[in-house]
């Protein structure tokens, strides 16, 4: 027996720590919350399906975004709901229904459902858990006399441990939860160095300037009117790294 089941409000402080730690939530065979139990009822996928699906479209706040056919057999629909409760905050909400016939030839209908809050903490004050737990009581209201109990699935199915299972693990492994879009990587602009020519002036007694190499090759020469030319480097400075070269210019002062 475990001593902490004497603990008084032990289920109202389990909840609390749950609210506060978690941002997702999904049903099981044995969950933490009673209301998060796979639901099964005894009626075809299209019943229940059609029941979600009408659910979605006119409840205030939830929206449909697709519904699919996995491998398998496994009906998914997908919702988006945007909590009051989180300021508008949305909580991606998808059900998972897969079909299978029992040992009369009726059919019986497994519900599952897992909720992710898109928020940045890691709680989301229980809001995940309360939207699962909104429309799995609207199945169990709606299908009432329906409903397959746990004992009386494992009598009516061909293999229950097996196909719960499978079911479990396929829905489970599925890709259905949301991701955060990464942010856009930015686009770093390579600005090309303009080179600039810079005069190298001595002292002003001198009146000797200095102009360095790039701006002597890079002026063309004129002469007698003719148009400019520019020499091409020789074969043996291209294959050799040439010292850089000064021109020193010197002014002559008339007498």
């Amino acid at each position: 027996m475990d001593i902490s089941s004497f603990l008084p409000f032990r289920d109202e402080m389990v909840k609390v720590y749950h609210c506060l730690t978690n941002n997702a939530t999904h049903t099981s065979e044995k969950p933490v919350f009673s209301e998060l139990k796979v639901r099964r009822y005894s009626c075809p996928l299209d019943d229940v399906s059609d029941f979600i699906t009408h659910k979605i479209e006119g409840w205030v706040g939830w929206d449909m975004k697709n519904q699919k056919t996995a491998v398998g057999g496994m009906k998914t629909i997908r919702a988006e709901v945007s909590s009051f409760a989180l300021l508008g905050m949305k909580i991606d909400v998808t059900f998972g229904l897969i079909e299978e016939t029992d040992i009369n030839g009726r059919k019986i209908t497994t519900v599952n459902g897992k909720a992710h809050t898109r928020i940045d903490s890691k709680g989301d004050l229980g809001e995940s858990r309360r939207m699962l737990r909104m429309m799995l009581a609207s199945l169990d209201f709606e299908f009432r006399p329906q409903i397959v109990h746990e004992d009386e699935f494992v009598h009516r199915s061909l293999d229950p441990h097996s196909s719960s299972a499978a079911f479990q693990q396929l829905f489970n492994e599925s890709t259905l939860e949301h991701r955060p879009s990464t942010p856009k990587a930015k686009t770093i602009e390579l600005k090309k160095t303009v080179k600039q020519a810079i005069e190298f002036k001595s002292s002003k007694n001198s009146g000797e300037t200095v102009i360095p190499p790039a701006a002597t090759q890079a002026a063309p020469v004129v002469q007698n009117g003719a148009p400019a030319t520019t020499l091409a480097p020789d074969a043996d400075e291209t294959k050799k790294p040439a010292k850089p070269k000064i021109t020193v210019i010197s002014l002559k002062k008339n007498s």
